[in-house]
């Protein structure tokens, strides 16, 4: 058969031009050989006005109206700051009844920072992106930033702690370990959210140095170093502006001097007016409080204030489309990163390996806080008989809290891990103690747990006494609960005490056991006025769904406890400086809407005003103790002197003069000797946590740079530095600094 060249050569041609001709007709948005930018610009050039309102306010509860004319799919976020919250109905907080949305429980963020440990936050980011990636989350609403300037905020578990410097270097590898699954994460709450009551109504009055120095760093750190793709407004005032559309904190500092190309997010309810909202630097509006009926509309998001009155004020030409293509780009860009990003994984739920990072993460955080004659850990080989004590015992904490309640797969119980831990050689017996909460379900998650009781105050101590007096250790599972006012979104706690008469019994127990073991479940401190009278005390956090296997590990010793403090832990409340200064929880306005609260402890929170106003803590800030000891010697450094954009490092040896393996957190704290302004006498610049073996030893060394040694200069309105004298002070806690050396700053 005779093969015409030219028709061959014809027809190769034709193929080539039509090929060429197609990729031609693919839309630029569509392009991933092009920028992001790129198509970004080009998608909105193709969009109505109407669908970039769209994409800008919330479709459900927990979902944003993609484009589909354009092949955007719709946005989906969830609650999750310690896993992926079930699924609710489209347009109700009610379960929307699946039964594929249950999740691993993580330790709240308290055990997590309470680590000490960067590679813990890494671990958890990617596990928690990891499932919510299965669940179809295109965003995780977590981290929470907010410092701990009161024991009472109830939802100080959700944080990460006290010290800016702590909380910075453990929200990095959070954030980049979920946005690694290509989902973003939402950083919380921005700013000055530090406590539940009247969260809508407090109007923060706080310096500026107090601003940048305490309650920005950690959120500066999630957006500069983390990357963060998206972060929350709070819903409390700065400036008489709420800050979901603040314009100093969120076109000022956020997207003007740091830089932030990501979304702000609405916290849900948080937007108030439409005109701050569209100019003051919010993006994206989610849970504003519509009906749909009354305000006679078919879809009640449309009444939302960046929906149809946004759409009104640009056609009646009070607003431009210039803050709003800025808005969509940031969505835009938002959506590339994650339900537009190709690469994304397929994510895992409810694995091995993250029940496995679950519980690696509570013995990580676990603190021991008191070991009298080292009742710790429990001697099994000559253990009898043990008495559980405490509804905490028994109790479910994955259920409630507010917004990071969860439904879980399965969340193993301290009684009944003790019990297998201990086995058959041991008898373990227990007692309720006391009666809390036993309603058990939030939102239609129900614990399914029976917790009802009949006795009544009385019979139960009398029952708990009478089975003590006998027993090798009386272990009493304690604290607060997730229930309104304990830790629990929406309200603070009224008191420091502890709940339900624990007090009552715990020292009556103390009269008749020497053994008394006291862990004490919570994200908060709280008052121990026995706390001389008891053996041991332990900080049992909410540890998640291996909450019963993490402290049954520890308390037996299986697990060395390595975790140290993340806030100080006052004897008193007015040892704090918020209360101590009568500046908590504020004072009305003469129109009831406002409450003022006045930081006038500035920059002296947490350990930094147990300097200032010499008191003594329970437990200090850093504190935490171990089953076996470790020396931290031989301060070295690389210079006496530093230039401004040089550095130094500290290097120490660090020696396991015990019998036992365990690890220790090397703590670094600098001292301006000199400094035109007031500062706190020394603030945490450094750490490292070192695994050693029973015998061994190890030189760590930190290193810090000259923004270790600035403080805001609130006159000048910049960061700065001044040559001149700094102390190092190191040790294992902020009141255990036994090594010095000074240096210059030239």
């Amino acid at each position: 058969m005779k093969i015409c060249m030219k028709k061959v050569c014809f027809i190769i041609l034709l193929i080539l031009s039509s090929w060429n001709f197609a990729v031609a007709q693919v839309p630029v948005y569509l392009d991933n050989s092009k920028s992001i930018d790129e198509r970004i610009e080009d998608a909105i050039s193709r969009m109505t006005l109407r669908e970039k309102i769209r994409i800008i306010h919330a479709q459900s509860k927990f979902s944003a109206a993609g484009v589909p004319r354009l092949g955007f799919p719709d946005f989906w976020t969830d609650d999750g700051p310690h896993g992926v919250r079930p699924d609710v109905l489209w347009d109700s907080w009610l379960q929307a009844g699946q039964t594929n949305d249950s999740c691993v429980a993580f330790p709240a963020l308290t055990c997590l920072v309470a680590s000490w440990n960067p590679a813990m936050a890494a671990l958890y980011g990617r596990c928690l992106g990891e499932e919510a990636l299965y669940r179809g989350k295109d965003m995780i609403l977590g981290p929470g930033v907010n410092i701990y300037r009161t024991p009472l905020n109830g939802r100080n578990f959700e944080y990460m702690g006290e010290d800016p410097y702590l909380a910075s270097r453990m929200v990095v590898p959070y954030v980049q370990g979920i946005q690694r699954n290509g989902v973003a994460s939402c950083v919380k709450h921005f700013a000055l959210n530090n406590d539940e009551e009247y969260r809508n109504q407090v109007n923060v009055n706080v310096s500026d140095r107090a601003l940048r120095e305490i309650y920005l760093p950690a959120f500066k750190s999630a957006v500069t170093e983390g990357g963060a793709w998206a972060i929350m407004g709070a819903y409390n005032l700065y400036k008489n502006e709420h800050n979901c559309h603040n314009m100093l904190l969120l076109n000022g500092v956020l997207k003007g001097e740091w830089g932030f190309d990501g979304v702000v997010v609405s916290d849900w309810g948080g937007a108030h007016d439409t005109d701050q909202a569209v100019k003051n630097g919010l993006d994206m509006e989610f849970g504003t409080g519509t009906d749909g009926l009354s305000k006679n509309k078919t879809n009640a998001y449309d009444a939302y204030y960046m929906a149809d009155p946004y759409l009104q004020g640009i056609a009646e030409g009070r607003y431009t489309t210039k803050e709003l293509n800025d808005k969509v780009r940031r969505v835009l860009r938002l959506y590339y990163r994650t339900t537009m990003n190709k690469a994304r994984p397929i994510g895992f739920l409810c694995s091995d390996d993250h029940y496995k990072a679950s519980r690696q993460i509570a013995e990580d955080g676990i603190v021991l806080l008191q070991n009298k004659n080292n009742v710790l850990p429990i001697d099994v080989a000559h253990t009898k008989r043990v008495l559980v004590v405490g509804e905490n015992a028994i109790k479910m904490m994955t259920v409630g809290g507010g917004s990071s309640s969860l439904k879980v797969q399965r969340e193993v119980l301290p009684l009944e891990a003790l019990k297998a831990r201990l086995g058959s050689g041991v008898t373990v017996e227990y007692e309720r103690g006391y009666i809390g909460d036993v309603t058990g379900t939030f939102d239609g998650v129900a614990t399914g747990q029976d917790l009802s009781e009949t006795r009544n105050a009385d019979q139960l101590m009398t029952d708990v006494l009478r089975k003590a007096v006998d027993v090798d250790y009386v272990v009493f599972f304690g604290g607060l609960n997730k229930s309104e006012y304990q830790d629990c979104e929406g309200h603070d706690r009224k008191t420091f005490a502890l709940p339900y008469a624990q007090d009552r019994i715990i020292s009556a127990l103390a009269k008749v056991n020497k053994r008394i073991i006291y862990v004490n479940i919570s994200g908060n401190a709280v008052q121990m006025p026995w706390k001389d009278k008891v053996a041991a005390i332990v900080q049992g956090w909410y540890l998640g769904s291996e909450a019963g296997e993490a402290l049954a590990s520890v308390l037996v010793g299986d697990i060395n406890p390595s975790g140290k403090l993340p806030f100080t832990w006052p004897v008193k409340l007015d040892d704090v400086g918020a209360h101590a200064l009568n500046t908590y929880p504020g004072t009305w306005r003469s129109d009831k809407k406002i409450i003022d609260e006045d930081y006038k402890e500035g920059l002296y929170v947490g350990y930094r005003w147990v300097d200032y106003a010499k008191r003594k803590p329970a437990f200090a800030f850093g504190h935490g103790l171990s089953y076996t000891t470790f020396r931290i010697s031989n301060l070295r450094l690389s210079s006496k002197t530093m230039t401004k954009d040089g550095r130094i490092t500290f290097t120490v040896n660090v020696r396991n003069t015990g019998n036992r393996d365990g690890a220790e957190v090397v703590q670094l704290y600098l001292h301006d000797v000199k400094s035109s302004l007031e500062r706190p006498y020394k603030e945490l610049k450094g750490f490292a946590k070192v695994f050693l073996k029973a015998g061994e030893s190890k030189d760590v060394s930190i290193s810090i740079d000259n923004k270790a040694l600035s403080f805001y200069d609130d006159k000048a309105g910049k960061w700065t530095s001044e040559a001149g004298e700094f102390t190092a002070l190191v040790g294992n806690s902020s009141d255990a600094l036994p090594l010095k050396a000074t240096f210059t700053l030239q």
